[in-house]
């Protein structure tokens, strides 16, 4: 029996004495793949992706499943994923793309490719004064700030003309705050080997833009008309190879249209309640690559 690493932290791994209060959807991915994994013939087994006792020999492959803290220590993320792929332990999705994908100004090339994004300002460690300035540059008295590398609203901040202002001591891109996010919530579409899984709508608690589940968010899931999965191929259409999973993560612009807020490839919760067959799909598509 072939196995599989899942790779997860020590936040999200069942056992730990502190959990995140969303690892339960870490619960909701294993338990989505382990039945179809078992009876094609894999092993899944979880693992904290920076467990120096490991031994990552014994996989046939690596799958980056809830990794929630390798924001916090990007270099030695990919060089954990390098050091697999040297091993000969197939990583799913690819160290490239991590790579290109980890740090947020992949928005930027894809927008130079023809994908509709947000308006963003890319800023190096921005102080109070530049952040100021970012109202006038981007035409809104509503802003939201979030890091260059992170994930799930870590470190975001949502400022308003008026308020008090500090430095932001990481790597930021500022957008103007998108009304649709509270008033229709956010797009996700994922995609399993560059064909639709399933989609929903997620939607912030009353008063909070927030859509992730730790902050009171819920989804729904919803059927995408043609036009919006055509939006969603397009994006991927822009890159170099297919990925194995990807979360199409969009929202609406005041002119209606669906822009790319985030393509995420590295470790995306792929909302296993909402879909019909994410297991079998993903399985399917891992021994594609195994074989």
């Amino acid at each position: 029996m072939m196995k599989i690493a899942f790779l997860a932290c020590s936040v999200t791994l069942p056992g730990s004495p502190v959990r995140r209060s969303d690892a339960h959807e870490h619960d909701y991915q294993v338990s989505a793949l382990s039945g179809p994994m078992r009876a094609a013939g894999l092993e899944l087994i979880e693992v904290d992706w920076r467990d120096a006792s490991c031994d990552w020999t014994q996989f046939d492959a690596a799958l980056i499943g809830t990794t929630w803290d390798y924001w916090d220590y990007p270099d030695e993320f990919l060089a954990r994923l390098n050091r697999l792929d040297a091993l000969g332990v197939k990583v799913i999705n690819p160290p490239e793309i991590v790579a290109w994908n980890r740090r947020k100004t992949y928005l930027k090339e894809l927008s130079e490719k023809g994908v509709q994004t947000i308006p963003t300002l890319w800023l190096s460690h921005p102080d109070a004064e530049t952040l100021t300035q970012a109202f006038d540059q981007l035409g809104s008295d509503d802003l939201v700030i979030k890091r260059q590398i992170g994930a799930g609203a870590k470190d975001q901040l949502r400022l308003r003309r008026g308020d008090t202002i500090s430095d932001y001591p990481f790597d930021a891109m500022v957008q103007p705050f998108l009304k649709s996010i509270q008033a229709e919530g956010e797009y996700s579409f994922v995609m399993i080997d560059g064909e639709l899984s399933h989609a929903l709508i997620k939607k912030a608690q009353p008063g909070d833009y927030r859509i992730q589940s730790m902050y009171g968010g819920f989804e729904e899931r919803i059927s995408p008309s043609a036009v919006e999965l055509s939006s969603v191929k397009s994006v991927l259409a822009r890159l170099d190879a297919v990925p194995l999973y990807a979360r199409v993560d969009m929202v609406r612009l005041d002119t209606g249209e669906l822009a790319l807020m985030e393509l995420e490839l590295i470790e995306p919760y792929l909302y296993p309640e909402q879909a019909d067959q994410l297991g079998d799909l993903i399985t399917a598509a891992l021994l594609n690559r195994l074989a």
